[in-house]
């Protein structure tokens, strides 16, 4: 079966390539818009819009998989947009716990089957000092990343504890997506 992740995201890549799983990488182009919706509507509909544009293009038999993370408290965080931004982020995070959903749509071409859903983790931050987010930031590690942060890097320092699922925080539900794919027929683990 043809596997297609509509994400140029390289730690989403890395998560595919761990379980062995072979597939192709065909970015989307889809735009995200801001929508007044609820933070898991809102991934959903994301990572639907981008597995559809990539699957609509697609000839055959081969399934897509689609996916949008945010970080959520109070509000939606997405990536920094610059070093004050980053820090600002950081500050909101530090000492309280926010929720990381990603969600994820995996479309079954040429039928257009398709299933979505969500993953939410709870990820508690310890107090972070000023001194700490000044060199995190400067770690260069906040870029591209929603709410500023890697749990797979030095960001780790900066969480005490997660509820849920940690492949969620990185950017792919590994459990979530396994139980999708297994519904439209393809075994991750043969």
């Amino acid at each position: 079966m043809r596997i297609i992740l509509a994400s140029n995201s390289p730690r989403r890549r890395e998560i595919l390539s761990q379980l062995g799983v072979q597939y192709e990488v065909i970015p989307s182009n889809y735009e995200e818009k801001a929508a007044d919706i609820e933070p898991h509507e809102l991934v959903m509909l994301f990572a639907k819009n981008k597995a559809k544009s990539i699957a609509n293009n697609i000839k055959g038999r081969a399934l897509v998989i689609g996916a949008d993370t945010i970080v959520y408290k109070d509000e939606i965080m997405g990536k920094p947009k610059n070093k004050d931004d980053a820090a600002s982020m950081l500050r909101k995070l530090s000492g309280s716990t926010h929720s990381v959903i990603t969600g994820i749509s995996v479309i079954q071409t040429p039928k257009m089957s398709i299933t979505t859903d969500y993953e939410e983790t709870f990820v508690k931050f310890k107090d972070i000092s000023e001194k700490e987010i000044e060199a995190y930031v400067n770690s260069g590690e906040v870029w591209d990343k929603a709410g500023a942060y890697a749990i797979q890097g030095l960001g780790s320092l900066l969480v005490q504890r997660i509820e849920g699922c940690y492949f969620n925080v990185v950017g792919l539900p590994v459990y979530k997506l396994s139980t999708m794919l297994q519904k439209l027929g393809y075994e991750i683990l043969q």
